[in-house]
């Protein structure tokens, strides 16, 4: 197949692409927004790389027209909460109106894989559920995201478009490029301290393996029949969800340290969901995934290899506590 990754440079979009490039002609649509080339060489060798904005349009038409994609994978996307809050017009622009822009650039029939998030999900809905009534996400993120459903399921019923959407939960393992909870843990202890400082303690996350969650965006593309103008919504994750506190101690048996955990105060985001679970039987059903990594082997892949962003080493490069 001819498929096309937005955002394939990314954290997830990295490992879809690592995937897909083994059988399949790729092209990865890329910003680099969030640092260099994360490719090999030899990798580079063997996927067309274009880097586009999604939110220029006729950029976006120039990178998916021409190649006539059999597939697109829309993983492109402002997802990090902090960030979004703090800028929403970026988040907004972002990731609804780049939505739109790659939307209007597939060809009639091409499946559309487009990530969305279990942020879309009302905060108390347990567990969250493909079915579940979408009332009053709790950030910028969420809605940006919800809204970027809309756009995806108008899109496929009016241009003919295949579509699946993936309510993608919480991700870990190596490679990150946000400062998220588990990555800033990690960037801590390895720099030497012994005293980790957090911001909220208290929500419980379902997180799923990247490697998991990249078989998931694969799995949505090549495994099974969507037809043109339908959309299918499944959740990625694995339906179950610890708090900081469990994952603090599996941390610290994984890496045989000892360290002070201590809730600092202007690390607290203001907006945050108390918890997060999905439902993954559908994924199972409809399209033949399943989950193959543990909470415990996602985390010791972390801490063996992080590949942790510069921004998160450098943060904490010169001081230890």
């Amino acid at each position: 197949m001819r498929i096309i990754v937005t955002g394939g440079n990314g954290y997830v979009g990295r490992e879809v692409t690592r995937r897909l490039m083994r059988s399949h002609t790729v092209r990865v649509v890329d910003s680099l927004r969030y640092g260099t080339v994360r490719f090999t060489p030899d990798e580079m060798a063997g996927i067309d790389f274009q880097r586009v904005d999604i939110n220029e349009p006729e950029a976006v038409r120039e990178a998916i027209e021409p190649f006539e994609p059999e597939a697109v994978i829309h993983l492109a996307a402002i997802h990090y909460i902090p960030e979004c809050e703090q800028d929403p017009s970026l988040a907004v622009r972002t990731n609804v109106l780049g939505t739109q822009n790659v939307l209007a650039a597939c060809p009639p029939g091409c499946r559309v894989v487009f990530a969305s998030s279990g942020a879309v999900y009302k905060p108390d809905d347990l567990p969250h559920r493909e079915d579940t009534a979408l009332i009053e996400p709790s950030d910028i993120y969420g809605f940006s995201k919800l809204h970027g459903e809309h756009y995806v399921r108008y899109a496929a019923r009016t241009h003919g478009l295949s579509a699946v959407i993936v309510r993608l939960f919480n991700v870990i393992g190596p490679g990150e490029t946000n400062p998220h909870l588990l990555p800033e843990i990690v960037a801590q202890l390895k720099s030497g301290r012994t005293t980790i400082r957090l911001g909220n303690l208290w929500p419980k996350r379902d997180y799923i393996h990247v490697q998991d969650a990249a078989a998931g965006f694969v799995a949505t593309t090549l495994n099974s029949d969507v037809p043109a103008s339908e959309t299918v919504t499944v959740n990625l994750g694995t339906s179950c969800s610890y708090s900081v506190a469990e994952i603090i101690g599996k941390l610290k048996a994984i890496t045989g340290s000892d360290f002070t955990l201590i809730q600092d105060n202007t690390r607290i985001r203001a907006v945050d969901r108390p918890f997060l679970a999905a439902d993954n039987g559908r994924i199972r059903d409809l399209f033949g995934w399943s989950q193959a990594y543990t909470i415990d082997e996602a985390l010791s892949n972390l801490w063996r290899d992080p590949e942790l962003s510069t921004q998160l080493t450098e943060k904490y490069a010169c001081s230890a506590s």
